[in-house]
């Protein structure tokens, strides 16, 4: 996973809108990379937080879900950042609680403004939002080349899935890469097993068969 905090001139704001920025989910590759070397330049600060997938695994075993954590790294960002004021992309749809779960990591009052879907919203979360998905884009190229995955790597994405699945056939086990506590590798992982327990007890029922 990966979270990125921007700050920039109150001053410097319409130049976001000039150059195209807007949801990183409407933009094409080719066109976020160009535009994140832009926003690069606008931006005054620029943080970038990579959350490995083991980080994410053995913070729900302690109990802290996914949103928490995200919410962990946002409070960390704007405590480095230190802005007077900090947009947050909420990930849940219940924000006014995602909200108090923030501010009380805060070192210093900040106003927060905690929307679903932000980044639709605000130029500047549009912007964090493009670097963090270039940022994620990198990373999915580079265990394509070193694993030979195919697929977006999210955990919907069938292409994704079905190379996963292969590859538990061939490896027994999942790559370190992915995590753990996805429903979708909890139940692929479920279907390996009852597999397993279908090939075992078929085998017993082929033993027993009368000649």
């Amino acid at each position: 996973m990966v979270v990125v905090g921007l700050s920039i001139e109150a001053s410097k704001e319409d130049m976001l809108k000039k150059l195209g920025v807007k949801d990183s989910k409407l933009l094409k590759p080719h066109q976020r990379e160009h535009l994140a070397e832009k926003i690069e330049e606008v931006a005054k600060d620029t943080i970038i937080l990579k959350i490995s997938p083991c980080k994410i695994d053995n913070s729900k075993k302690k109990g802290i879900n996914l949103n928490r954590l995200e919410a962990m790294k946002f409070a960390e960002i704007i405590n480095l950042i230190k802005p007077d004021r900090a947009i947050i992309d909420c990930p849940d749809t219940n924000c006014g609680k995602f909200k108090l779960i923030v501010k009380k990591m805060l070192d210093k009052e900040t106003e927060l403004i905690v929307e679903h879907k932000a980044d639709v919203n605000y130029p500047i979360v549009s912007a964090a939002s493009i670097i963090a998905k270039v940022m994620r884009d990198e990373e999915i190229e580079k265990i394509k080349k070193k694993y030979g995955m195919r697929g977006n790597g999210y955990s919907h994405d069938e292409e994704t899935i079905e190379w996963l699945r292969e590859w538990l056939r061939s490896h027994k086990e999942l790559p370190d890469f992915v995590r753990k506590s996805w429903d979708t590798t909890r139940r692929l992982l479920a279907e390996k097993k009852q597999n397993k327990l279908n090939s075992f007890f078929g085998k017993i029922k082929n033993k027993n068969k009368p000649c």
